[in-house]
């Protein structure tokens, strides 16, 4: 059996197998794409975005078993720093995977920048549309912690959750940083350290400043503490309200 039929069959190792030959280009491998390209359309995908230390790993982590909960098969990709001595990526699957089930209802593959910039790694489109042929309905995309400039999650998901931590400093800056441009939720993890409120509140004035149209999405503030599992349900069902407005044949 060829890894492309083990692929149809739903089977984990093939999946591993089409990701690796994606993600190291390796020959033949935009004619794989263009093959899969007409399985995949369905898979939503959030992607997870903002600076390095917010916890966004520990809130992709739940946001997860919350579409586990819900009968949804889910692919992640965790986008980590390349190791300058093998040039793979820092953090590897197999430490998050210990906390995931094991009958297929979910993948995680962690990738390197490999010196690719705006956040992402150079393949992650491409294995999102694998992720998407293989049959998982959600693909949760988590970036490299980012600065003001490293924006290009926007293009690669259909919804954008920024995270930001009391320490993220003024919100004036955050804006500044391009976030209130891409952001579908704002996030504030490890709510329970002091100022908290005083950026969750300095969001909001931003956000209420704007000039808003009859139908754009209202920007909901989520405070949360991701550690502890408090408030991720809220944030979970923010999120299940937008994957809603996104698609008549989507009912997230």
């Amino acid at each position: 059996m060829t890894v492309l039929e083990r692929f149809r069959r739903g089977e984990i190792r093939g999946l591993s197998r089409i990701v690796s030959f994606v993600e190291n280009r390796e020959a033949g491998f935009q004619e794989l794409l263009g093959h899969l390209y007409t399985k995949a359309g369905h898979s939503l995908r959030i992607g997870v975005t903002g600076p390095p230390g917010a916890g966004k790993s520990t809130l992709v982590d739940g946001l997860a078993a919350h579409f586990l909960k819900d009968g949804k098969r889910v692919g992640i990709v965790a986008v980590d720093p390349t190791s300058p001595f093998t040039g793979g990526a820092l953090l590897g699957d197999r430490v998050r995977m210990n906390q995931m089930p094991a009958d297929g209802s979910v993948y995680f593959r962690s990738m390197a920048t490999r010196g690719a910039t705006g956040g992402l790694a150079g393949a992650t489109d491409n294995v999102a549309v694998v992720y998407d042929a293989f049959g998982f309905e959600v693909t949760l995309i988590e970036t490299v912690g980012v600065g003001q400039v490293e924006l290009d999650i926007v293009d690669s998901c259909d919804s954008v959750v920024v995270v930001l931590v009391p320490e993220s400093g003024d919100a004036v800056q955050t804006m500044k940083a391009g976030l209130m441009e891409i952001a579908d939720i704002f996030c504030i993890n490890k709510s329970d350290r002091p100022g908290a409120e005083r950026i969750a509140a300095d969001l909001k004035q931003m956000l209420d400043t704007r000039k808003a149209k009859d139908d754009d999405w209202r920007i909901p503030i989520v405070s949360t503490e991701a550690i502890t599992s408090k408030n991720v349900d809220r944030l979970y069902g923010r999120r299940a309200r937008l994957c809603g407005s996104l698609s008549t044949n989507r009912t997230f």
